[in-house]
């Protein structure tokens, strides 16, 4: 069974940094994609960034592009999500979600995670 958890998140002034977290499990890391998304209150869902194991640099959302880098460490089961220069349009609820076809759009993913609340002050 494929399980995920994002974790990480917490309350920043802008211009600060979090690291995100999604612990990953039950599918094949040697043919997956997982997806990074965030969803603001009264806003539709976003895609944030991507990556695959058939891809060798992950992709990002325009508006969070030399901002974000979003990385894995396969041995541990492990997706991070590393944000740097926190504005206050990046608050929202961060998910991952798995699949095996990388994708800007949520419902190409078999499963999402629970998210993790990122708010940033201004």
């Amino acid at each position: 069974e494929v399980q995920l958890q994002a974790s990480g998140g917490g309350s920043v002034q802008a211009g600060g940094s979090l690291r995100l977290s999604c612990a990953a499990s039950g599918f094949n890391w040697d043919d997956y994609a997982i997806g990074w998304f965030r969803q603001a209150p009264g806003k539709e869902g976003e895609h944030v960034s991507c990556m695959s194991s058939r891809d060798s640099s992950p992709g990002y959302a325009d508006s969070v592009r030399g901002r974000f880098t979003m990385s894995s460490d396969n041995a541990k089961n492990m997706v991070y999500l590393q944000m740097e220069s926190l504005k206050p349009e990046d608050t929202a609820v961060y998910s991952c979600a798995a699949g095996t076809m990388m994708a800007d759009v949520i419902s190409e993913y078999d499963y999402l995670g629970q998210g993790t609340q990122v708010t940033v002050s201004s």
